[in-house]
């Protein structure tokens, strides 16, 4: 008979893997989604239960002992091969379904459209896609590609950029807007960006570039869907502020126009998977596509 395993719990050596990893309990609280205090106390049951220390605790850090530095790597190395093997088991019930998470507006406007050439490209290759603006736990929700939008960094995954995204005001020709002195005559639609820093290109911040200031930056319909802004644009409902990506095929069939500047640049959206994907080759064919269709 083998002989019976005498491990530590598990919670307790996930929690010291996490933490000596990033070298901070903070960071590996906020890996594994629970409380700093959380990953002392299981830390610390794993030192009582050992009988040795594993960290030694300073003043706003924490530094590996001897005995620490020789578990990490055994524990990081096991802990990844359970990651692999759950990957790899997770997959086969559907081998040929490659699952893609993007914004809900990209999803529509930008993905959706070109799913036939994808297809054509990939008849062998299904995709699922799940449309959401908020973030996703690769291995918890089932994903093995996500487009997001952003400056950066994405730490613990690979990212690609995709394309940097511009925007502009644009709006449905019927409205007949000619020139900047056209925006007092219309409404002007607003997406409700999510957070604010001094770059997010808002109406304010493109009124501010053009040197305009009798019309208000906060007047106007506000949506909090980017790609109902689009539509709403296209309804003839105002003057929107778009992502030239978004509305690119909007622009190009002329049921969108461009009147006047200025474009004010904004972030790139990415591609992103993690660094090992269970389907490696299907998810590399899937971002080479996504690449050489934004060119």
């Amino acid at each position: 008979m083998m002989a019976r395993r005498s491990l530590p719990p598990l919670a307790s050596l996930r929690a010291f893997e996490a933490a000596a990893r990033r070298l901070s309990f903070r960071g590996a609280a906020d890996e594994l989604g629970v409380t700093a205090t959380a990953i002392s106390h299981q830390i610390r049951l794993l030192e009582q239960t050992l009988g040795l220390r594993l960290f030694h605790r300073e003043t706003r850090r924490v530094r590996l002992t001897a005995e620490g530095a020789v578990l990490l790597p055994v524990l990081r190395a096991g802990f990844d091969a359970f990651s692999d093997a759950i990957d790899q088991i997770r997959s086969r019930p559907s081998a040929q379904l490659l699952t893609i998470s993007a914004p809900t507006a990209f999803v529509a406007k930008w993905l959706v459209p070109r799913l036939a050439d994808f297809r054509a490209a990939h008849p062998g290759c299904d995709l699922r896609l799940h449309a959401s603006d908020s973030l996703i736990d690769f291995a918890r929700d089932g994903v093995d590609l996500a487009v997001r939008y952003g400056p950066g960094p994405f730490p613990d995954l690979t990212a690609h950029r995709l394309v940097i995204d511009r925007v502009a005001p644009a709006c449905s020709p019927r409205l007949a807007v000619r020139s900047v002195g056209d925006l007092s005559q219309h409404p002007l639609l607003h997406f409700e960006w999510p957070h604010l820093t001094d770059a997010t290109p808002t109406w304010t911040a493109w009124l501010r570039r053009a040197g305009i200031a009798y019309v208000p930056g906060g007047a106007g319909l506000h949506f909090s869907d980017e790609g109902h802004v689009i539509q709403a644009a296209i309804a003839g409902q105002g003057i929107g502020l778009l992502s030239l990506v978004l509305a690119a095929d909007d622009l190009a069939s002329g049921a969108l126009v461009q009147p006047f500047g200025p474009i004010l640049d904004a972030d790139p959206y990415w591609i992103v998977h993690p660094r090992h994907p269970a389907r490696a080759a299907d998810v590399g064919r899937l971002v080479d596509w996504l690449r050489a269709a934004t060119l």
